[in-house]
């Protein structure tokens, strides 16, 4: 077994498998055949996230069903194991560098920080494995100069965020648009996305941009700015903890003085709606998402559903925590093993090529006819993406 393997540190609640895939695992161990390793390196160890976590489960779970089935490369098991890179891209460098000398190892999966991936796309082209992103939704962490690209996502891109935020605020009337920004790629990549999409458009207005460093508490001056500007509403650009402080000093304000805030969908991946207590209630906050458990109804979604409450005990579909993070990664997951099973081997560069010639997968988040082809790295596009907002349950819900 890979000392990879051997060390892996498992996050989260775990439970135990079904006895028939511990068996059937078992059996593949003993007769010599090592696991096959996805690895994930993503932000474990950030206060009050899920996102990693929610990556975790998604993969775990469709290793799972993998293994079921008979595993990969004549039956072995497919394993998920994690590496904590605290979003760090430093310590993501040394991740990685870990993991490309294992060749057990045949792809990794990152978290949702974009700035991660983002200074360590070199690095990830000149080890040659596939780098899989379930999150990170920068543009140009798929508009890169590497060749050939090893880069693989399933996930939003800002631009399509952008879009569907200032959609949704058009059709709301608004068109004096404020900017609440992180002072970071992911940042920039959103501030890029605005200005293509209003540029000449003559219906909407930045009226102001307003930019912060991650980890700031207080959000006073941003949003003074911003009502300052007459802002009609705020495109928020956040990961939890930032967008819960604007939460908090927009409901503190008059009824009168509360702009409307519409929000990529960082905020998601944590404890966003633990940490802004009653507060949300009295701000008209909406959010991007890309899936739903909750609107879904086919057979795959409950089967999946059912794995996810007996292995992790989560009561309900409407408490799943950071369901695009683990819907994304499901999928990732079962079209990595499909991209094994089609090269036949655990070569790196051979897998990178099966990627982008899978035929149909009927997935959770949509029907993929082709997941990726030579000139296209992107399994969803800007359909899949919709507003949704926060129950009083901390259920994320499609706005209707």
């Amino acid at each position: 077994m890979s000392s990879i393997a051997k060390k892996t540190a498992w996050y989260g609640v775990l439970c135990v498998f079904p006895i028939v895939l511990a068996f059937a695992a078992a059996i593949a161990q003993a007769a010599g055949k090592p696991p096959v390793l996805l690895a994930i390196d993503a932000e474990f160890g950030v206060m009050a996230s899920t996102s990693a976590q929610a990556i975790q489960r998604g993969a775990e779970i469709a290793a799972a069903e993998i293994n079921a089935a008979g595993g990969v490369l004549d039956g072995r098991p497919l394993q998920v194991v994690t590496r904590n890179n605290n979003s760090v891209p430093a310590r993501a460098t040394e991740n990685l560098r870990e993991l490309a000398a294992d060749p057990d190892v045949v792809a990794v999966m990152s978290g949702k920080y974009s700035p991660v991936v983002q200074q360590n796309l070199q690095l990830i082209h000149e080890i040659g494995m596939p780098y899989l992103l379930p999150w990170a939704a920068a543009d140009v962490l798929t508009e890169h100069p590497y060749a050939p690209d090893f880069v693989f996502r399933l996930s939003m891109r800002d631009s399509w965020a952008i879009a569907k935020m200032i959609g949704s605020a058009e059709a709301r009337g608004y068109r004096r648009i404020g900017l609440i920004l992180p002072n970071s790629g992911w940042g920039r990549s959103n501030r890029a996305a605005v200005e293509k999409l209003l540029d000449g458009a003559g219906r909407t207005t930045l009226v102001s941009e307003q930019w912060y460093n991650f980890g700031d508490e207080q959000f006073q001056v941003q949003y003074d700015a911003l009502r300052k500007a007459r802002a009609d509403v705020i495109l928020l650009v956040a990961n939890e903890l930032e967008g819960a402080a604007l939460v908090a000093e927009i409901a503190r304000r008059p009824a009168s003085e509360r702009v409307p805030v519409l929000s990529h969908w960082g905020v998601t991946g944590g404890e966003f709606f633990k940490r802004t207590a009653g507060a949300l209630a009295h701000v008209d906050f909406s959010v991007v998402q890309t899936y739903s458990f909750i609107d879904a109804n086919d057979a795959r979604a409950r089967r999946v559903f059912e794995r996810v409450r007996e292995r992790y005990g989560v009561s309900s579909l409407r408490h799943i925590e950071s369901p695009v993070g683990f819907a994304h990664a499901y999928d990732l997951t079962h079209l990595l093993a499909r991209a094994v099973a089609s090269a036949g081997s655990t070569d790196r560069r051979a897998i990178r090529g099966a990627l982008e010639q899978l035929g149909e997968y009927r997935g959770l988040v949509r029907h993929y006819r082709r997941a990726f082809t030579p000139t296209r790295h992107e399994a969803l596009d800007a359909g899949q993406v919709f507003m949704a907002r926060y129950a009083p349950d901390g259920a994320i819900v499609r706005v209707r």
